[in-house]
C-alpha cells in the first residue's frame, strides 16, 4: 500500500471542508449557509427501484452556496486550481450573472479558490473577479495568475473551522465602507 504524500486538503474536498465550516458557523449561529445541489437532468431511469441510472449535469447551476451571515445575504462559489492561473472558463457567463444581480440587491458575492500547488485557499471578491471578467471580454487574458490575488484574502483555519471564510468576508465589509465613504 503507497503512503499518502500530499500536503493539501489530505483526500477532503473543498466542497466538504466548507459544508464543515458551514455547520459549526450555523452551530455558533453566525451564519446560515447552504450548498446549493448541482440540477441534473435524468436520461434513464430504473422502473423497478425509481433510481437514476444515467443523468447529466444540468448547466444552468447558480452557484455552490447561499445564504446569510449575521442579517446580510451571501453567496459563493468553491474553485480548485491546480495551476498558479485560473481559467475563467471554470466561472460559467450564467454564473457571473446571477453574483452581479445578487450584488445589485444588496447580496455579497464571492468564490473561495484553492490552489492546490500551493496549498493556499483565498477569498476572492466579486469586486475582482469582475475585473478580471471584464478585461478577458475586452479581449484580455482569458485567466487570473496567482500573483494577481489580494494576499490580505487568504482564509486559514481558526478554532476548528477549517475554511473560515467569515473573517475575509467582514474584511470584503470594512473595505466596501471605505470605498463608499471616498465616494
Amino acid at each position: 500500500m503507497g503512503t499518502w504524500k500530499s500536503r493539501g486538503l489530505r483526500g477532503s474536498t473543498l466542497e466538504e471542508l466548507i459544508n464543515q465550516s458551514n455547520e459549526k458557523y450555523r452551530l455558533g449561529k453566525l451564519a446560515l449557509i447552504q450548498k446549493i445541489p448541482t440540477p441534473i437532468k435524468p436520461i434513464s431511469i430504473e422502473k423497478e427501484t425509481h433510481h437514476i441510472t444515467l443523468a447529466y449535469f444540468d448547466q444552468k447551476s447558480t452557484v455552490d452556496y447561499i445564504g446569510t451571515v449575521q442579517g446580510i445575504p451571501v453567496c459563493f462559489d468553491a474553485k480548485e486550481c491546480h495551476a498558479a492561473t485560473f481559467p475563467l472558463q471554470n466561472i460559467h457567463p450564467h454564473q457571473i450573472q446571477f453574483m452581479k444581480e445578487f450584488e445589485e440587491q444588496g447580496g455579497i458575492s464571492f468564490i473561495i479558490l484553492y490552489f492546490t500547488a500551493k496549498d493556499k485557499m483565498y477569498y476572492v471578491p466579486f469586486s475582482d473577479i469582475m475585473v478580471f471578467w471584464e478585461r478577458a471580454e475586452n479581449g484580455g487574458r482569458k485567466s487570473f495568475t496567482y500573483e494577481e490575488i489580494k494576499k490580505e484574502f487568504e482564509i486559514r483555519s481558526h478554532s476548528g473551522i477549517m475554511v473560515h471564510y467569515l473573517e475575509m468576508l467582514q474584511k470584503d465589509l470594512n473595505q466596501r465602507d471605505r470605498n463608499e465613504r471616498e465616494e
